[in-house]
């Protein structure tokens, strides 16, 4: 067993997928619509589905905007150099709503960004990441 996809609610189809391949560097993977049930779906990711999790974009046609609730905390990306990505991302027009730092009651460094829906995206050190939260 293994985790395929993750997915999200978007509003604006293109300017999720421009976010995710141009901000973030992911690949758009696949698309697809479905006329009679009134969505469009993109997929997204680092590799092909076949090596790793993906992120599935949905847009329900004609749907503005969406409530994220409480259950929902962030997505979690593992880079190499968080403090030189946030500022990569803010050269590509990304939002950086927590510079790199340590994490809360630790010393792993983390950041947060946010995609065009306010989906929290959390960077991690790629030689910290096993170790964020204490794991």
């Amino acid at each position: 067993m293994r985790v395929l996809h993750t997915m999200i609610r978007v509003t604006d189809l293109d300017k999720s997928i421009a976010f995710y391949t141009n901000v973030l560097g992911m690949k758009l993977l696949r698309t697809s619509d479905n006329p009679e049930f009134k969505y469009s779906l993109a997929f997204v990711g680092f590799s092909d589905e076949n090596q790793g999790a993906v992120i599935e974009l949905t847009y329900n046609w004609g749907v503005t905007e969406y409530e994220h609730g409480t259950a929902f905390g962030h997505i979690a990306l593992g880079v190499d150099d968080v403090a030189q990505t946030c500022q990569q991302i803010r050269e590509n027009g990304g939002n950086v709503i927590r510079d790199a730092g340590p994490v809360k009651g630790g010393t792993t460094i983390i950041a947060f960004i946010e995609d065009p829906d306010g989906y929290k995206i959390e960077l991690i050190e790629n030689q910290q990441a096993m170790q964020a939260l204490g794991c």
